[in-house]
């Protein structure tokens, strides 16, 4: 079984369980965005509880 690599770079762990992944709508068209949207997608986010079970398949080791 392998694990999904494009998965593996989109996702961390943490130590909680809970699964780590940054904030969407923050690569282009940036112009339209406020500065405080931009602040706002900087940091990261967890994975919503109904899609852990479909990362967690993709990256089986971790």
């Amino acid at each position: 079984m392998k694990t999904k690599r494009g998965a593996a770079k989109r996702f961390q762990f943490r130590s909680s369980g809970s699964i780590k992944r940054a904030q969407a709508f923050k690569r282009h068209i940036l112009t339209k965005k406020n500065a405080k949207v931009k602040r706002q997608l900087r940091g990261s986010a967890a994975v919503h509880n109904s899609d852990v079970a479909l990362v967690r398949a993709m990256m089986p080791y971790a």
